[in-house]
């Protein structure tokens, strides 16, 4: 896979989240196709130019913003987030959970 169909499956990993929902970076990553790869999800959103793409659903696997604190970034992430019905708390999502997967949904919640 070159890396404009990666940069393509991880856009889309990124608007499948549902508005109101998270998911991390490596999430997103294994959505995409690509596991492992959580540092490429972190380095496109990082060169994003799409005012369209919800970037802001996309965290650090604890459920913490991954932009430093008080940023610009961080704020409107805060702010995305919580218009969306989200709780932010000192950087964290609190309460929100991912969708389950198909290993989930079939095997149950890993140990």
């Amino acid at each position: 896979m070159d890396s404009e169909e990666a940069a393509r499956y991880i856009h889309a990993a990124i608007r499948a989240i549902p508005r109101g929902e998270v998911a991390g970076y490596g999430e997103v990553a294994r959505r995409a196709g690509l596991p492992g790869r959580a540092r490429l999800v972190a380095r496109l959103l990082s060169h994003n130019d799409d005012p369209d793409l919800p970037w802001h659903r996309v965290l650090r696997s604890d459920g913490r913003i991954a932009l430093p604190e008080g940023s610009a970034g961080y704020l409107e992430q805060c702010q995305r987030l919580r218009a969306e019905g989200l709780r932010v708390v000192n950087g964290r999502v609190l309460g929100a959970r991912t969708r389950a997967t198909v290993d989930e949904q079939v095997w149950g919640p890993a140990d």
